[in-house]
């Protein structure tokens, strides 16, 4: 019998990101107490919670039976691409164009997913994150290859 490998990967993976937070926290931030609290109390406690949290899902995940587990790896070296590839555009083509340039890579993973939605998905995307990190954080980001 095989045990759920998904969830056992997945947990195992939340709970690695959660401890390596909550290590990263407390080596590198002051904690605090919890009446006057550090920089690092909030993402300590969050990692915490996290790794907690994976655990529950990967523990009981080894007493459950589960198809093995079946990696697509054209599919994920798209994903893994398309953030690269936002990485290396951003400076030079702006926020808009790396967003979109991302999501249409990324989409290109699942192949039912026709052309139109993918580019409406991509300015939807785009405009998104011009609102939130441009408008609302006023982040100083380059949005397209004339104002890098």
């Amino acid at each position: 019998m095989r045990h759920d490998q998904r969830d056992f990967l997945g947990g195992l993976l939340m709970a690695f990101v959660g401890f390596a937070a909550a290590w990263y926290a407390y080596e590198h931030y002051e904690l605090g107490t919890p009446n006057d609290m550090g920089p690092g109390f909030f993402p300590f406690g969050l990692g915490i919670l996290l790794g907690v949290l994976g655990l529950l899902i990967a523990l009981p995940a080894m007493l459950r039976p589960g198809e093995q587990l079946r990696v697509m790896w054209g599919a994920l070296a798209r994903v893994v691409g398309a953030i690269v590839l936002f990485a290396l555009l951003l400076k030079t083509a702006g926020l808009v164009l790396a967003c979109m340039a991302a999501v249409i890579l990324a989409s290109t993973a699942d192949r039912s997913i026709g052309w139109r939605v993918r580019l409406l998905t991509a300015v939807v995307i785009a405009a998104l994150s011009w609102l939130v990190f441009i408008v609302g954080l006023g982040m100083v980001l380059p949005v397209w290859p004339w104002s890098a």
